[in-house]
């Protein structure tokens, strides 16, 4: 199998990547946004019943994207080391060990839904509610998992492009057949809000055929075979040594949230209001550099399995240096642009100006935020993601928490802001000068290959000069 990444200018590289990313982001922002925005106009008791599955959702789609970075890894490596087969079989056993992750974590999810919703505080009266979303969101899952590890699959082979029009197809079916199925029309009986679960679950159903088509069709990536259990259970473990850091990471940034939450809490609801508002542009404006950290991942892959480590401290390097230019650009337009851009949400004053007052001072930290970001996704494709799982500890939980906690106390919810940007802002440029010292290259990243000799181990230390 010809690795795709190895070779040809770094800059183009990252940039045929990144490019399409942006729209698979954006899709999937949408699609949470048109779930949001329907439900609400079924009443309060359906909003705050898809509220309350928040949490539950989030910690599974943690284990999903945890599966789908593990998957993309060791991928990545395989076809960076060139062995065709290999990499069909760590495609199909990702995609085996997805099935019974999906199939225990469904049958879990249906037999707890009363008690588990009970314990985050659901009352009597959205329990009902909540029991019909959630019914079809767990017997949907296998459209949620087993897609999202496809897709990195796809993404590993050096192609952003398709899995990102599959993100888009999904979000533009789902914002078509939540109001069909919601608030009922000709033939589509109105369903309220399972019409909600059930227009997702049949989104998704898209993109796992999908996916699961090009990979077999196109990159020819799924075998029909099973290897013996010894073997598979090798690929599993390698799999999951990325995977179940990746998802704790990603479990990490909700439960700082929840927790600085409850001190912003304090200030009244006008300032909840506000943060959440500030936090919901926030996601748009960091499009571009998750855009960045997620395509470095297989361009980091591919090379690390070849041996071209003088083409991932170039990308590396260019990846940061945009972070940060997109991170002043974007401090600029918000702090001269953000009671405009609030006031186009038709908030109430008080809420407007937390909004405002959070969008002046927390996107400062945004350029060595996507370095934060861009670092750790290095890490996990290079198949270390314990310093990731460390940068996103130190930064949220050692840092971001406790420094909150500290600046409300002097500064009231400023204090708070400040506490944010300013964690991001050490925590990047420690990334980064950890990186730089070390080569542009952690010493932790300094592994053996998937496998103990790369078939394309030969390097041309003259041409990759000119290439990078």
């Amino acid at each position: 199998m010809k690795s795709k990444l190895t070779e040809g200018r770094v800059s183009h590289q990252l940039i045929k990547l990144s490019i399409p990313m942006v729209g698979g982001i954006f899709a999937v922002l949408a699609f949470s946004l048109a779930d949001t925005y329907f439900v609400a106009k079924l009443g309060t008791k359906e909003l705050a019943a898809m509220s309350f599955t928040f949490p539950v959702i989030m910690l599974l789609s943690s284990i999903s994207m945890g599966l789908g970075t593990g998957a993309s890894s060791i991928i990545a490596r395989a076809i960076g080391e060139g062995d065709q087969r290999r990499v069909q079989r760590l495609t199909t056993d990702s995609l085996i060990l997805s099935v019974l992750i999906v199939a225990f974590l469904a049958f879990l999810g249906l037999i707890t839904i009363d008690p588990l919703f009970s314990a985050l505080g659901a009352g009597a009266e959205v329990r009902p509610l909540i029991r019909d979303y959630m019914h079809i969101y767990y017997l949907g899952m296998v459209f949620l998992v087993i897609p999202l590890v496809g897709n990195s699959a796809i993404r590993a082979c050096g192609n952003t492009l398709v899995p990102s029009l599959i993100m888009v197809l999904a979000a533009v079916a789902n914002c078509l057949l939540d109001p069909l199925f919601i608030f009922g029309w000709g033939l589509f009986p109105a369903l309220g809000i399972q019409g909600a679960a059930l227009a997702t679950a049949l989104s998704r159903a898209g993109t796992l055929l999908a996916s699961l088509a090009f990979l077999h069709f196109k990159e020819h990536l799924l075998l029909f075979s099973f290897s013996s259990i010894k073997g598979m259970a090798a690929n599993w473990s390698k799999l999951l040594s990325v995977g179940l850091p990746a998802a704790t990471t990603n479990l990490i940034s909700p439960l700082a949230t929840g927790l600085v939450t409850s001190l912003v809490a304090s200030y009244g609801a006008e300032a909840v209001a506000g943060i959440g508002l500030a936090s919901r542009l926030e996601a748009f404006a960091l499009i571009a550099p998750l855009a960045v950290s997620a395509s470095i991942a297989p361009f980091v892959g591919q090379n690390w399995g070849y041996q071209k480590f003088s083409r991932i401290k170039r990308a590396l390097n260019l990846s940061f240096c945009f972070c940060l230019g997109w991170g002043a650009l974007i401090a600029v337009v918000l702090g001269m642009a953000a009671p405009e851009i609030v006031n186009w949400f038709g908030s109430e004053p008080a809420v407007g100006a937390i909004a405002s007052t959070y969008l002046a001072i927390v996107p400062l930290s945004y350029g060595t935020l996507g370095i934060v970001f861009t670092a750790s996704s290095a890490l996990n494709a290079a198949g270390k993601p314990l310093p990731a799982l460390g940068m996103s500890f130190s930064r949220l939980l050692l840092l971001y928490v406790p420094l909150a906690y500290v600046g409300s106390q002097w500064l009231g919810i400023l204090g708070i802001f400040i506490a944010g940007s300013l964690a991001n802002i050490v925590v990047g440029l420690v990334a980064w000068l950890w990186c730089s010292r070390n080569g542009n290259l952690p010493p932790t990243m300094k592994l053996l290959p998937i496998s103990s000799t790369p078939i394309n181990a030969k390097i041309d230390k003259a041409k990759e000069g000119q290439l990078c």
